[in-house]
């Protein structure tokens, strides 16, 4: 019963640079595109009813808090499922073009470039978090920790995938089979 549940998880990760990943992973990269759906569909549903309501002249007010946690927590914990699945933030079509020595030069800097800017939104990410603590969005009540906490989260998601991609792509190399495609044309 464990495998299966396992496999119908499959569907969610990507196959694309299989070679800089990590399988025990797949499940967390599997939650993550799950949780990013259900974001999506709370927002625009929230979004919906929040103009239904208003058009009715019965606004719900609090529905623009739910539609804003949403909102943040889709795009943080979209940023770090982008990550993984090397969706976001790569210069992959430069890269793609590029074999040997030139491209891990280029893929590790990247990477030390985006595990630094990772620590800085973790870092400062915590900072804001705590500072949101005393604050409360009216009128709800709703913390604002609890939409910043969104930020910190993702940063740490965001350096453990990087982690794992430059690990794997020192032993493995950075170029996979969809790469094929590009080897040996000329760089544009």
């Amino acid at each position: 019963m464990a495998e299966s549940s396992f496999a119908s998880h499959r569907a969610l990760v990507i196959r694309k640079h299989r070679h800089l990943k990590w399988k025990a992973l797949d499940p967390l990269e599997a939650l993550l595109m799950i949780f990013c759906g259900v974001c999506m569909i709370g927002f625009t549903l929230c979004a919906f009813f929040d103009v239904v309501t208003r058009t009715l002249n019965v606004p719900w007010l609090w529905l623009q808090q739910v539609t804003t946690g949403f909102f943040a927590w889709g795009v943080f914990v979209g940023m770090a499922a982008a990550t993984r699945r090397l969706d976001h933030i790569y210069l992959a079509e430069i890269t793609r073009r590029m074999t040997g020595t030139k491209r891990l030069v280029i893929e590790t800097l990247n990477r030390v470039i985006l595990l630094v800017i990772a620590g800085f939104i973790v870092w400062f990410g915590i900072e804001n978090a705590i500072h949101d603590l005393g604050s409360y969005r009216m009128p709800s009540l709703i913390p604002l920790t609890f939409y910043t906490a969104s930020v910190p989260l993702a940063g740490a998601l965001v350096a453990l995938f990087t982690a794992e991609q430059m690990i794997n792509g020192f032993k493995n190399g950075y170029e996979g089979p969809e790469d094929s495609e590009f080897a040996g044309e000329p760089d544009e």
